[in-house]
């Protein structure tokens, strides 16, 4: 496999001249710059792929890089401002990540199943969400004893089911002043969302995507682990933290 790596490096520093050979050996080994099968690159990302192996397109790591910084400082911008980040990313590639970056920043995110509507429909998913917040708050307390069994039953079914769609939501106090998101064609629903009422879409978007679509695109591959890791951990790095919770 090291072979495999130490091949590619000559391929891509050709068209890649600003980069040490140890960085890009660093995204090789993670997956970052591997997108998908050449026949499958979108129209509008031929600009930034860096060459082929094995019909396999190669996303030019100086791209991804210069993307990676316009990312973090446009979230540096609005986290400065005490800005919300939505984090969205469903895939058991992408929960970990996700749920780093929400920890780190006590912002909401989505890793089980985006919720129709939770940014077009926010007020009623946010009565939803509150309504859910009040149900597990009740629970903890011990008031569902004065329930009969069936009545305790259906609260901890509803709570449940609820649990599917609001947990990782309880900081979505507000529309956000922006979303991330690992796969935007997993997430068409909340890319679609974002973009109707305006809201930055920072994601990670990979050959068969259009880049277009996203405010602040980060190449690289979208469905493996360390390769999402490798980003998110990029931006944690570089983004400032606010000096209290949003």
């Amino acid at each position: 496999y090291n072979i495999i790596i130490m091949s590619l490096i000559p391929l891509i520093s050709e068209v890649t001249s600003n980069i040490d050979n140890e960085v890009i050996k660093e995204m090789a080994n993670l997956g970052v710059i591997f997108g998908h099968k050449k026949s499958k690159t979108h129209p509008k990302m031929k600009p930034f792929i860096g060459g082929q192996r094995n019909e396999i397109a190669l996303i030019d790591p100086e791209a991804t890089l210069d993307k990676l910084g316009k990312a973090i400082s446009f979230l540096n911008e609005k986290i400065s401002q005490g800005g919300l980040i939505l984090l969205v990313g469903t895939s058991s590639a992408a929960k970990d990540g996700i749920q780093k970056f929400a920890s780190e920043f006590k912002f909401p995110y989505v890793i089980s199943r985006w919720l129709g509507g939770t940014l077009t429909n926010f007020k009623v998913i946010n009565q939803r969400l509150t309504y859910y917040q009040e149900l597990r708050a009740k629970r903890e307390s011990g008031e569902f004893s004065k329930y009969t069994k069936k009545e305790q039953l259906q609260f901890n079914e509803q709570i449940k089911k609820m649990a599917n769609f609001f947990d990782g939501l309880e900081n979505l106090k507000k529309i956000p002043d922006g979303i991330f998101i690992v796969d935007i064609k997993e997430h068409e629903t909340a890319l679609r969302e974002a973009r109707q009422l305006g809201i930055p879409i920072i994601a990670i978007v990979d050959t068969d995507d259009d880049p277009t679509l996203v405010d602040y695109p980060i190449f690289a591959s979208d469905r493996v682990k360390p390769s999402i890791e490798w980003v998110i951990g990029k931006i944690i790095a570089g983004v400032t933290k606010p000096t209290t919770n949003i």
